[in-house]
């Protein structure tokens, strides 16, 4: 694999830091302090800005806070009329997507925090957030049971307020519980795999709405992860165990097994919140709420490394990729040596926030090096046109002193 691939593990708590992993030597690279996020309340922006909700211990009043990669605490906190859980994030960080306990969608510019647009999305609390692969589509899951569709030009671009079925692509109702999560699939992204507390997982026609397929499992499913084929998935189980299926099957012999439904027999000690596929589909990662972080080998269906310290719960999980530039093949080692944590490679804490660093900053110099050259062609510009108004000023006066030079010489014939 690429070496400049790099995947650094974060989780967040409702009671603690978010906190950073070296996923291939299981050592703690980071702790972001001063966020009490709810679950899908974090979110990387971009390759240079994390970001969580937040919601007041004291006054139950919400914020987002905004992290660059080599501080501990936030740089900038979002103010937001309610508050917010679920995040997401465009690829280039530029917009952040906030779904409120009332149901409404607030589209902010980053880093400003400005809220760009709001509209209600769900009669009841906004449960998850996504963005289609290709960054066209906003998708929002509620408590209401309802999967909201908007694309996204209609959300960050400066226009009057619009009614929300004018932002709407469509909307349909989707589970008789809670949407926990969504993913996308398929050719152009047409197919969204929505998870419920109502114990199913749907897929969705996103043209219309349609129902395509229904998978029922024991117990409610907080989210699902998608192998690089999108042949099978991985489901979270709230009863703590990994769940196994296949979308597709390569004959007609075969179409049995898109029926079954496997499990992993390794088990967290609480529910499961979220799983990613990481390492071309080679690795997953798990977390739960009882603050255990497994990471597991796909082929062998056992976990290889255990992350967290079971001390804190866990609301969140993300990977962040192409972080630093460590060596590294695919994860293969012994459950003894990485369970303890040691046996790793990677860099350690002080190198990776070098690392990122050094790379944000020099995008910051691309960025200031930008608005630089534009703002030298703008005065350029200006200049040009004082010239021009300068010569038209010199070209007029010339033909007016001719003229007048003219006529005194005719009245002096």
């Amino acid at each position: 694999m690429s070496s400049s691939s790099r995947e650094i593990v974060l989780t967040s708590s409702p009671d603690g830091p978010i906190t950073a992993y070296d996923i291939f030597s299981g050592t703690t690279l980071a702790r972001f302090s001063g966020s009490r996020s709810p679950r899908h309340g974090l979110v990387l922006a971009g390759k240079a800005y994390i970001a969580a909700s937040h919601i007041s211990s004291a006054t139950a009043s919400g914020s987002i806070h905004l992290y660059n990669w080599w501080s501990s605490t936030a740089f900038h906190h979002l103010p937001v009329p309610e508050p917010v859980a679920p995040l997401a994030a465009t690829t280039d960080g530029s917009f952040l997507f906030a779904g409120g306990l009332s149901g409404n969608v607030y589209a902010l510019s980053i880093p400003s925090g400005n809220i760009l647009k709001s509209f209600p999305a769900h009669t009841k609390p906004v449960s998850c957030l996504t963005i289609s692969s290709d960054g066209s589509l906003l998708i929002s899951g509620g408590d209401d049971g309802t999967i909201l569709v908007v694309p996204i030009f209609q959300l960050v671009e400066q226009t009057r307020d619009e009614n929300c079925s004018d932002l709407m692509l469509h909307s349909f109702v989707a589970h008789d519980g809670p949407v926990t999560a969504i993913n996308c699939m398929g050719f152009c992204h047409s197919t969204v795999i929505s998870c419920s507390a109502d114990c199913t997982c749907k897929l969705w026609s996103l043209l219309d709405g349609t129902n395509l397929r229904k998978i029922t499992f024991p117990c409610a499913v907080a989210g699902i992860a998608l192998d690089p084929t999108e042949t099978g998935f991985y489901a979270a189980g709230t009863d703590g165990l990994i769940y196994k299926g296949y979308l597709k099957v390569g004959s007609r012999k075969e179409v049995s097994r898109m029926l079954e439904l496997g499990t992993w027999v390794e088990k967290h000690g609480g529910a499961i919140i979220s799983v990613v596929m990481i390492n071309e589909g080679k690795n997953l990662v798990s977390a739960a709420e009882d603050g255990s972080v497994y990471l597991w080998e796909v082929e062998r269906g056992q976990v290889i490394m255990v992350l967290g310290n079971n001390m804190e719960s866990i609301s969140d999980l993300a990977v962040a990729s192409g972080i630093g530039d460590g060596k590294r093949q695919g994860v293969r080692a012994s459950s003894d040596t990485n369970k303890s944590g040691g046996g790793g490679i990677g860099l350690s804490g002080k190198e990776f926030n070098r690392t990122v660093k050094d790379t944000v900053e020099i995008e910051d110099v691309m960025s200031v090096a930008a608005k630089d050259r534009s703002k030298a062609i703008d005065m350029l510009e200006s200049a040009i046109g004082v010239y021009e108004r300068l010569l038209e000023l010199i070209l007029k006066e010339a033909k007016g002193g001719s003229s007048r030079n003219i006529n005194k010489e005719k009245g002096d014939m």
